[in-house]
């Protein structure tokens, strides 16, 4: 068993590096250790700086290897070398986080200490973080899809590119789907980057109906699902030669087109991509130097827009967007539907509630003509100082074309909150809270004391602490 005190040290673009416990397996199948974790970055680090290096990154830490607990870190340690690089983000969230900015190969070796298989870039450079200067489609395969149809949707995902003036840049992304990248000009914010890679989805989709899809609820997908939502704020995925935590220590394989339909995932791994990096180079060294516009895509988007083609549902976490569908999953709104309520009126008592009802029938007779008893819902309901009662009205009997709409209530008159007061009565009720005040300190003479203004009996007032000790 390896000592938790051992250490290798690893001399790196003339810095120290420390490994601590360097023989210690993370992944227990393959048999790599921290140290071969480090070293593997070490061997690949010019073409994951190209990925990762100038951005901020999150770290996805294992601490124990890939069996055990992993947790993702956006903060970066407290405890870390002055030459560690950080910047200050700001998530949807409001919160803010310093996050590691890998420059050179000994950050990443540094990261790969912590135990960080993968590499996980925001799509921004450190020194502009409102504008990304990528797009990335995730074709994400759902459960059941051959690795075969996931390269054929790639294949649509470049010729739609190529359609749009855009230059794709493939990977595997080392689990069971790809990505593809997009170097975009840095002048378009998150918001724009996102529309632009809906509209796109949904192309892809429209030209390979059978084997794609934008849909963003799981139950609706098919195929291989084109994650538009990877390019809302604060999202990332594992950037290229990015370790993945499987069984056979795959990474993230940048590629070029011409090796798209022969690639197998399972051939790029911790001890695979040194050598095809040292013989082939880094597959994506040009994509720096080709930058491209958002502008037809930006179009395409607009054109959705006006055919009634509006936004799709952003991720839980994010604030309700304008223009943003019900967050809602299909099979609950279905659900919901199949029981289309509207509120009738809400009154004190019941009797007023209910002549609100016949008022609704007499305007609406031919859907009332449909209703059922069951249909008629009339809830008691409590509020602070007294009951009232709502009445509801289930349509699903009533045709589609006879509904009515939700209406003005009628009547709409019941005391759900705070009573209307009068000065008369503020001034007795306050009269009454001050003398129940100074008879507090004998136990129970509040007791039986009626609100003047409610009627209603005040409660018992617990015995403090002191008092049931003594």
């Amino acid at each position: 068993m390896p000592s938790k005190t051992e250490r290798e040290l690893l001399v790196v673009a003339g810095r120290e590096v420390a490994i601590s416990n360097p023989r210690k397996v993370l992944f227990p199948e393959a048999g790599c250790t921290k140290l071969d974790l480090a070293r593997y970055y070490l061997a690949v680090s010019e073409g994951a700086l190209h990925a990762a290096g100038g951005r901020p990154n999150v770290l996805v830490r294992y601490p124990n290897g890939i069996r055990g607990e992993f947790f993702y870190q956006k903060r970066a340690p407290e405890s870390r070398p002055d030459w560690i690089e950080v910047v200050a983000l700001k998530f949807p969230s409001g919160r803010n986080a310093e996050e590691v900015v890998p420059r050179d190969a000994a950050a990443l070796v540094w990261m790969a200490n912590l135990a960080c298989l993968e590499l996980h870039p925001h799509p921004v450079r450190a020194d502009d973080l409102d504008h990304p200067d990528e797009l990335r489609v995730d074709l994400d395969p759902v459960p059941g899809v051959p690795w075969t149809q996931i390269r054929q949707v790639a294949r649509v995902v470049q010729a739609t590119l190529d359609d749009f003036g855009l230059i794709g840049w493939p990977k595997t992304s080392g689990s069971r789907g790809m990505h593809v990248y997009v170097r975009i000009e840095r002048q378009w914010k998150f918001d724009e980057v996102r529309r632009a890679a809906l509209a796109l989805a949904r192309e892809v989709e429209r030209r390979a109906p059978s084997l794609a899809t934008s849909k963003w609820w799981k139950e609706e997908r098919h195929g291989v699902f084109i994650d538009y939502n990877q390019n809302a704020k604060d999202r990332t995925v594992a950037g290229a030669y990015s370790v993945r935590p499987t069984a056979d220590a795959r990474v993230s394989a940048p590629l070029v087109w011409d090796e798209v339909d022969a690639c197998e995932p399972q051939d790029f791994t911790l001890r695979t991509m040194p050598a095809r990096f040292a013989e082939l180079g880094d597959r994506h060294a040009d994509m720096e130097r080709r930058p491209c516009s958002l502008l037809r895509l930006l179009d395409l988007a607009a054109r959705h827009e006006k055919d009634g083609l509006g936004d799709a549902p952003w991720p839980p976490h994010y604030r309700k967007q304008r223009g943003e569908p019900p967050r809602v999953q299909p099979s609950k709104r279905r659900r919901a539907e199949a029981h289309p309520l509207i509120e009738i009126g809400r009154a004190p008592r019941k009797e007023e509630a209910l002549a609100g009802l016949d008022r609704w029938r007499a305007r609406h007779p031919e859907a009332a003509a449909h209703l059922a008893p069951a249909d008629v819902l009339v809830d008691a309901m409590r509020g602070r100082y007294r009951t009232w009662t709502r009445i509801r009205v289930n349509l699903q009997h009533v045709p589609v074309e006879l509904r009515p709409p939700q209406e003005a209530l009628d009547p709409d008159s019941a005391e759900t909150g705070w009573p209307e007061w009068t000065d008369e009565q503020r001034a007795e009720w306050k009269k009454w809270r001050k003398a129940r005040r100074q008879n507090a300190s004998a136990a129970g003479t509040d007791a039986g004391r009626a609100d003047p203004i409610t009627a209603k009996t005040a409660p018992r007032r617990r015995p403090s602490r002191a008092r049931k000790e003594s």
